[in-house]
This record gives C-alpha cells, sequence and structure tokens, in this order.
C-alpha cells in the first residue's frame, strides 16, 4: 500500500511518515510504504488514478483531482489548521504579523499551497494586483521529488526570491540559517483568524477504497491516532523516524519542530473546519457548490479518532 506525501523533509505530514517507519501501520496489520510526489495535485492525481492508496496532504487539494469532493473523502487529520509560515528575508527587517512587508516582493509558494497565501494576504488587507505581489513556484522547485520547503530556504539564502511561504522545516533552516524571518505562523495566531480552518494535513483517499476495503482505511486511522499519541509522550521519537528518512541536519531539528506542533495533533474533522474550508475553496474559485460535512469526510471513521491505549 502507498501513502502519497508532497513534502518529505518537514514536519507537515510527519504522523503518517512516523506511522511507517516506527512500525504503526504494520502492528494495525498494514504493509504501507510512503512515496514522495510533489505537487499536491500530482499526488491527488496519482489517488484518482489508483498508484496511489491514500494522500497524506492538505485536505483542499484533493478538489484538484476530485472536483466538487466527488470520489473522495477525508478520513482523518494528521494536525489542526493551516499549517505553513510565510517566511521573509532577513535583512528586509520584516515584523511578526505585519503583512506589509510583502509588497512589491517576490514570494515563493508551490502549486495549491500558494491558494493558502494569497487569500490569507487578501483577508489581511493586502491587494494582490495593486501591491504589485508576485507569488510563483521557487527556482528549482522542479520535479516529482522536489522537498519544497527546503528548496524555497535555499533560493530565500541565494536571494532568488525574497519571501517564501513553506512548511515548519524550511522556515526553521531559513530561521537557522539567518536568511529569514517568520511573519506568519497561522496555528500560533498570526493572521486573520478565519485562516485556521482554510486547511488542514489531512490523510484522504477514494470512496471506491472505502467501499471495497473498509478494513484498511480503518487500520491506517487507528494508525495515525495512536501514532500522534505516541509523539505526544515521547516527542523524542521524532529523532528516530529522523534518522531513518531525513539528512542529518534536518534529522537534528525535527524532535523540536514535532514538540512544537503537538498541541495540533489531533485526528478529529470538525464541522466548523469543513464549514470553514468550503468557503475559502470558494473563494479561490476550486469549489462551485455547498458540499454537507457527509460530502467530504468519511463520518463512519469518526469513533476511531480518540485516542485509545498506544
Amino acid at each position: 500500500m502507498k501513502i502519497g506525501v508532497p513534502d518529505l523533509i518537514s514536519n507537515s505530514y510527519f504522523p503518517a511518515v512516523a506511522a511507517v517507519e516506527l512500525g504503526i501501520m504494520r502492528e494495525e496489520g498494514v504493509n504501507a510504504e510512503i512515496e514522495l510526489v510533489f505537487p499536491v495535485d500530482r499526488a491527488y492525481a496519482a489517488l484518482q488514478n489508483g498508484d496511489l492508496d491514500f494522500v497524506a496532504g492538505s485536505a483542499h487539494s484533493a478538489l484538484s483531482a476530485f472536483p466538487e469532493w466527488n470520489g473522495v473523502k477525508l478520513v482523518c487529520a494528521q494536525g489542526q489548521g493551516m499549517y505553513w509560515f510565510l517566511v521573509m528575508r532577513k535583512d528586509l527587517s520584516p515584523q511578526r504579523n505585519d503583512l506589509s512587508i510583502v509588497k512589491g516582493r517576490r514570494i515563493g509558494a508551490a502549486p495549491w499551497v500558494d491558494m493558502g497565501l494569497r487569500q490569507l494576504l487578501i483577508a489581511g488587507g493586502i491587494d494582490l494586483n495593486r501591491d504589485e505581489v508576485q507569488i510563483a513556484p521557487v527556482p528549482g522547485a522542479m520535479g516529482k521529488t522536489v522537498n519544497f520547503g527546503l528548496t524555497a530556504a535555499r533560493a530565500l539564502e541565494n536571494g532568488l526570491i525574497d519571501g517564501f511561504w513553506a512548511n515548519g522545516m524550511g522556515a526553521e533552516t531559513a530561521v537557522r540559517s539567518g536568511a529569514g524571518s517568520v511573519v506568519i505562523d497561522v496555528r500560533r495566531g498570526d493572521g486573520p483568524a478565519e485562516c485556521f480552518n482554510y486547511t488542514m494535513a489531512s490523510i484522504a483517499t477514494t470512496e471506491r477504497k472505502i467501499a471495497t476495503d473498509p478494513q484498511q482505511v480503518e487500520a491506517v486511522v487507528r494508525a495515525i491516532v495512536r501514532t500522534q499519541e505516541i509523539l505526544k509522550a515521547a516527542p523524542k521519537k521524532a529523532a528516530e523516524v529522523g534518522a531513518k528518512v531525513f539528512p542529518a541536519t534536518e534529522a537534528k531539528l525535527i524532535t523540536d519542530l514535532i514538540r512544537r506542533d503537538i498541541p495540533q495533533y489531533s485526528a478529529g474533522i470538525s464541522r466548523t473546519f469543513v464549514e470553514g474550508m468550503n468557503v475559502f475553496c470558494s473563494r479561490v474559485g476550486i469549489l462551485n457548490g455547498a458540499p454537507a460535512y457527509d460530502d467530504v469526510v468519511a463520518t463512519r471513521f469518526q469513533s476511531l479518532w480518540q485516542p485509545k491505549n498506544i
């Protein structure tokens, strides 16, 4: 069984990666492997055509391959809230939560990920055209096995962009190198409050998979919930996973990043979240209708979201 992630050397989809690398999936009876497929719309296309069994990616991006949520369901969350960071060049003297820094600047963002930034800026009073904000892919971020956050951090350090919108690993790398400063961290209260529910790191699969192999889907959900609880109890377990998967430098960072993310580790998907995501998706033009909660979420697995014995 293959689980696609759009960014591997990252904290964003770490619960899915850790569930495989710590053997939790195997203990639940699932023989799973992680496959890096960038960008996220390519991962969802692979889910749609059967090359992947699950996608551990941004929830709203399922619409790239499954218009109006037809044929796909979210089965659980890896973490709550929109999880990308706005990082700007430190020599620009950016201030935390001051969006004016983006005016006249070049911001790197991945396809479909960029939607969250665009709407955040609009909600924060920025007119992208008037304020001459350029949001585009990061130079060098090509190919389906790109680790976007690290590529963005390198591009910032090399002066190819003025800022980026990417994962916590990319943000931490840029900050520690001295090249960047964090301007927006939505999960920790920055930006307009509505932005929290634009998207989340979720686990998605097809309605076909749910119908034909519900036991395997249940096992995956149980594994994610158990992994979240294991990481909450022992964040240092993240280093064990990092040593297997990440380069040495990033492996040293991952425990601190996971410790910071732990407050968001809940597998539940609330109605409030789905309502907020639907509004966001409508505003950015990727959703025409008004899907109900049951159209988006596989509610048959709700009982598995509450942690039990790990």
